[in-house]
Parts: C-alpha cells; sequence; structure tokens
C-alpha cells in the first residue's frame, strides 16, 4: 500500500471516528433537550468571542516563543513570527489531515529558516511529551482541588450517562470493537509489510532512540526558567479559556476556576481522541460539567460552543498565516538584497 493512499485511509478513519462521536452525542437527545441546546446557542453573549480568540491566539503565540527556544538551543536563530505562524498552520492542517500539522509545520519552517527538518521533529517529540506531562498535572491538579471528582471522573469517562442498562453495554461493546479493530489493523499492517517480530522491535527500539534523543535536547536549554514560564503561560491560558466560556452562557456563569480545571482535563482527551476533536471534545466537556448538575443539553452546547470558538481560531490564524508567512520571509529576503 502506496503511503498516499494510507494517509488517506488514515483521514477517512479518524474523521469517520469524529463524525460516528458527533452523532453519538446527538442521538439520544429528547425534543425538549434540543429545544435547550437551540435556545443555549441563541442566548451566548457574543461579545465574548474576540476576547476567546484572543486568548486562543496568545496560546498559540507563546507556544511558538516556547518552540523557538527550544530551536535556538540547536544552534539556530529562528524569528518569532515564523514560529507562531508554522504553528498556527500546524494546526489548522491537523483539522483537515489528521497528525500531519506537526510535519507540515516543520516542513514551512525548515523551508524559511534553513533549518533541517530532522532537528524539527524532534524539538516536537519533546514538545509533546512535555504536554504529556502537564496534563498529566492538570488531571493531579483538578483531583487535588477537587477530590470528590475522581470517581465521578472514571463514570464520565467510561459510561455515558443517562442510558438504560442496555445502551451502557453497547457503548462497551463499542469500545471493545473500535480496540478489536485496532489490534486487526495492527496486525494486517505486520502481514502485509512481512514484518517479523524482530524487524517490530528494531520499529520500537529505533523509535525509543529517537524519543529519548528528543528528550535529551532540553538540556541544550539556555533558558531552562523562561521554558517553563512560557509552559505554564500555555496551560493557563486554555484554562482561562473555558472560564471564560462559562461566561457566555446563561446556565454557566456561576462555574469558577475549579470547574474550569475540569473542562481543561476531559476536553483535552476529545482534542487527542479524533482529529481537531471533532465530536470527542464536546462529549468529553459535556460529561466533566454533568458532574456538576448542568443539563445535559446545555453541557453540550457549552462544549460545541469551546470546540467551536477553536476550530474558528484556528482556520482564522492558519489560513491568514498560510498567506502571510512567505509575504513576510520575501519582504526580508528583498530586504536583505
Amino acid at each position: 500500500m502506496s503511503k498516499k493512499n494510507k494517509n488517506i485511509i488514515q483521514y477517512i478513519f479518524f474523521l469517520g471516528l469524529g463524525v460516528f462521536l458527533a452523532w453519538w452525542s446527538i442521538k439520544d437527545l429528547t425534543a425538549a433537550e434540543k429545544t435547550d441546546i437551540k435556545n443555549a446557542l441563541r442566548s451566548i453573549n457574543y461579545g465574548l468571542i474576540p476576547p476567546v480568540l484572543a486568548l486562543l491566539w496568545l496560546s498559540h503565540f507563546v507556544r511558538g516563543l516556547r518552540w523557538k527556544l527550544l530551536i535556538d538551543s540547536l544552534g539556530y536563530n529562528v524569528q518569532r513570527k515564523n514560529t507562531f505562524f508554522a504553528v498556527l498552520i500546524g494546526y489548522f492542517t491537523n483539522q483537515a489531515l489528521p497528525r500531519m500539522g506537526e510535519v507540515i509545520k516543520c516542513t514551512v519552517l525548515s523551508r524559511h529558516e534553513q533549518v533541517p527538518i530532522d532537528k524539527l521533529i524532534g524539538t516536537i517529540i519533546l514538545e509533546r511529551m512535555i504536554d504529556a506531562i502537564c496534563l498529566l498535572i492538570v488531571f493531579c491538579l483538578t483531583l487535588v482541588i477537587q477530590p470528590h471528582l475522581y470517581t465521578q471522573i472514571m463514570d464520565a469517562l467510561f459510561t455515558k450517562p443517562n442510558t438504560s442498562n442496555a445502551d451502557q453495554n453497547s457503548s462497551t461493546w463499542v469500545f471493545y470493537l473500535v480496540m478489536a479493530l485496532g489490534v486487526l489493523i495492527f496486525i494486517g499492517w505486520l502481514i502485509i509489510k512481512k514484518k517479523s517480530l524482530a524487524e517490530l522491535w528494531q520499529i520500537i527500539k529505533k523509535a525509543g532512540i529517537s524519543i529519548w534523543q528528543g528528550i535529551s535536547a532540553v538540556r541544550l536549554l539556555k533558558k531552562k526558567g523562561q521554558f517553563v514560564l512560557l509552559t505554564v503561560i500555555i496551560w493557563a491560558v486554555y484554562l482561562m479559556g473555558g472560564y471564560i466560556g462559562f461566561l457566555a452562557f446563561n446556565e454557566t456563569v456561576h462555574y469558577g476556576i475549579p470547574a474550569a480545571f475540569t473542562v481543561l482535563s476531559t476536553g483535552s482527551i476529545g482534542m487527542i481522541a479524533t482529529p481537531g476533536g471533532i465530536g470527542a471534545y464536546p462529549i468529553m466537556v459535556q460529561q466533566g460539567m454533568m458532574m456538576y448538575g448542568l443539563s445535559a443539553a446545555i453541557a453540550l452546547a457549552y462544549g460545541w460552543a469551546l470546540w467551536l470558538a477553536q476550530v474558528a481560531a484556528t482556520s482564522l490564524g492558519g489560513i491568514i498565516s498560510f498567506v502571510a508567512m512567505p509575504f513576510f520571509n520575501k519582504k526580508k529576503t528583498n530586504d536583505k538584497s
């Protein structure tokens, strides 16, 4: 199977999963709940859209600054605006081509800054590992400030609320079906590629070495304190985005920072599960907010509103970056000549 066909199949699979989850989130809604969602969306305080978009763009800008620190530690002096543009392009690409955003952002930055792509990919591996650690810390903080949520979070992650036992069993079977499908795809890949267990081990070993090299790159950082500060800012901005989202709905305006931590925790899982979080993000946010007694309909409307804001920010920012990045770099080249 060619690489192009494999990417197409991967895209269809993850997009299909996202569409399925979007349908799953609304299939059991009653007419009254659908009416509640429509009314909630109509009553949104749209004056909060600009600050939410600004916060999301700020998080991408800070992420670009953090990435620049890693690249600079390798001996390359890249421009802030280029890392910012590349980050936006990467997120925008991920919405259409799952998992390709990281490759594309490395490619466009390499083209304009003459940094080897393999070295840029190493910094991305490190960033993703740091983000995983940060997400774990966010989960821990969520439980520390709200210890009573532990059992509820477990239920929210693995059980669809307000369903009969038959529906819950159906959800369980869907989960096992997806897991089995993943195993079959993996076995099929081994057969098609004619990979032995020894070759598979070499692949895993090689990947492990690359990851270790990415981790080791952090030792070259000259501004470790600044790197940590930028990381904290990124996640603090994410947290504030959820909190400001509370202010957009009459039914959620009374929620505070503790609830925003829960939204950040559950929503982050949704963003990882499907391309751009389609379908999965609203569901996970819904599950989190229902633990506070918010109705399923309003919780889902809140989740969709947050997701749409993120899509709008990355789409608009990505489109502008695709145009602005070559323009500003062409101008830079002309100025030098």
